[in-house]
């Protein structure tokens, strides 16, 4: 594979996996190194200041509201980790298939904690302009987390 107009390609290590680094994909595996470690401001250094953040709320999110949404994830929710399976890549953009984990100690959705393991998978397409995430877009199915929280029953 050949990166054009992305920057440098170089082989990374990142859990089992090796993967072949351009600057976009260098700088989306260093935030979710930020993520996994708890890292949130870290994390939020992938983003530009101009980033539209689209699939969480009925309009894009700024950076604040990025911010906030965050926020509040990492206070229903500990121990949390990304688990990247695949990426597939052109010069700006880089979509990503990855799996949410955490513990539900904090509110979320309305419930109160649980301590219970969730796990989320989802699909993601972030837009690089200079090395920064500029435009993002989102499917995360939440219905299991209702589920697996309590907040719902199960199918059937």
């Amino acid at each position: 594979m050949t990166a054009t107009g992305s920057g440098s390609v170089a082989p990374a290590q990142t859990g089992m996996r090796t993967w072949l680094v351009t600057t976009n994909r260098d700088a989306f595996f260093g935030a979710i190194d930020c993520w996994n470690a708890g890292d949130l401001d870290g994390y939020l250094e992938l983003y530009d200041d101009s980033i539209a953040l689209h699939g969480y709320s009925d309009k894009p999110m700024a950076k604040s509201e990025v911010r906030g949404f965050y926020q509040g994830l990492f206070g229903s929710l500990s121990d949390m980790r990304l688990e990247i399976h695949e990426i597939v890549e052109d010069v700006d953009n880089l979509a990503a298939r990855f799996t949410l984990t955490g513990r539900h100690t904090g509110e979320l959705a309305g419930v109160p904690a649980t301590d219970r393991t969730v796990t989320q998978p989802g699909m993601t397409i972030l837009r690089f302009a200079n090395g920064r995430c500029v435009e993002r877009w989102s499917v995360a199915d939440l219905l299991p987390v209702l589920i697996q929280i309590g907040a719902m029953p199960p199918p059937g």
